[in-house]
């Protein structure tokens, strides 16, 4: 009769650890949500001039839709992340600029700086975003792109989902237009486009909008670019 073969007790025990180790990682690998296309960088035709959209979640809802109405007329790029508070812009505008040349950048901050980070702390407070939104301008206009202002659009009265609180959207709204009226920057007024429309085209309890509604966006913001191209 043949010997029976065995394991080791010591390598069985290592065999087994190791394939417990193993399995989370391939699991893990799995499971990595892949990248927003929204986010994704494009490739340019050099035939085309060349459009920067600069936003938080709202603008990221409608690029795509925007991309595709100026389809065949322009180079439709955004940042790659969610724009954020005015804090974040000036930290990271010259990367978002990057070397090439604009000819038009559509851009908007305002709902993040409004947000309130603790019981009475608001993110950015307004006299801190107008100060902010001048010195991004000054920059911003130091590209020699034709600018776009797009005002911060409505976030709904009472319990918000998730649990969040802004100052006055207005309020910002006001200090904006100061600036951009000061600098002469072309104003795309979406708050004022999308108010009478809010009961269809917003989710309920949440600042952004459903799809409908950021194409109802791209829809403003596509004929604001438009018309700011360059005559070809």
């Amino acid at each position: 009769m043949k010997p029976t073969r065995f394991i080791p007790v010591v390598l069985l025990a290592a065999f087994v650890a190791s394939a417990q180790d193993a399995k989370p990682k391939a699991d893990a690998k799995k499971t990595k949500p892949a990248p927003s296309p929204v986010l994704a960088p494009i490739t340019d035709d050099p035939a085309l001039p060349r459009v920067l959209l600069i936003g938080d979640s709202i603008s990221m809802g409608y690029t795509l839709p925007v991309r595709e109405l100026l389809k065949g007329r322009a180079n439709v790029h955004r940042i790659p992340a969610n724009g954020g508070p005015t804090v974040n812009g000036l930290k990271n505008l010259k990367a978002w600029l990057g070397s090439g040349k604009w000819d038009v950048i559509h851009f908007n901050f305002g709902i993040h700086d409004a947000k309130f980070m603790a019981p009475g702390k608001q993110q950015v407070p307004p006299a801190d975003y107008e100060r902010n939104l001048r010195e991004l301008v000054k920059q911003l206009q130091a590209t020699g792109a034709r600018l776009i202002w797009a005002t911060t659009t409505p976030i709904p009265d009472g319990e918000l989902n998730p649990p969040r609180t802004f100052d006055q959207v207005p309020t910002y709204n006001a200090a904006a237009l100061k600036v951009m009226t000061e600098a002469g920057v072309t104003l795309n007024d979406l708050n004022a486009h999308i108010t009478p429309h809010l009961a269809k085209l917003q989710n309920p309890k949440d600042v952004h909008f459903n799809q409908e509604g950021s194409a109802f966006l791209a829809q403003a913001v596509a004929a604001k670019i438009g018309a700011q191209l360059p005559k070809r």
